[in-house]
């Protein structure tokens, strides 16, 4: 892909513009990079007991992963737990190509994760930033290996 840079005076005038074939994923990621990976998305706040009912606006650069358990889906950042309304699969239309579908509950963030080790049973285990480990199933194995470029 040809890149071209023109200086401009001042930041009113900066802007992208991307020419391309067909919108792919590397395309849509390109996109969301350059406005500063603006998607986001609404969440409640979760206390110890349950939602405090505020609701935030979530930028999907934050999230490390997301789960859904027993109808519920959970957001999960560095440090806090959110809840949202989505469904786990309306969540994987909304997130970029940097997130990953790792099970049937479970999608990562794969700029999150600091290392992947193999199991016994072909199932993988990824560590992200935060410490926190995640198991990735092994009917996903193949395409994260791939997507990972291990």
């Amino acid at each position: 892909m040809k890149v071209i840079l023109e200086k401009v005076s001042s930041p009113e005038d900066e802007r992208a513009i991307i020419k391309a074939a067909e919108v792919t994923e590397e395309i849509r990621s390109a996109m969301d990079l350059l406005e500063n990976n603006c998607r986001r998305i609404s969440v409640s706040e979760l206390s110890e007991e349950r939602s405090s009912g505020e609701t935030v606006m979530l930028g999907t650069d934050q999230i490390y992963y997301t789960e859904s358990i027993d109808k519920k889906t959970f957001i999960y950042t560095k440090e806090k737990c959110y809840g949202t309304k989505l469904r786990l699969y309306e969540l994987e239309d909304t997130l970029n190509a940097n997130f990953f579908r790792c099970s049937k509950s479970l999608i990562v963030n794969i700029r999150k994760i600091r290392s992947v080790r193999s199991e016994l049973n072909g199932r993988m285990i990824a560590e992200l930033l935060n410490g926190e480990q995640l198991v990735i199933s092994r009917s996903y194995v193949k395409d994260l290996k791939r997507k990972l470029g291990v």
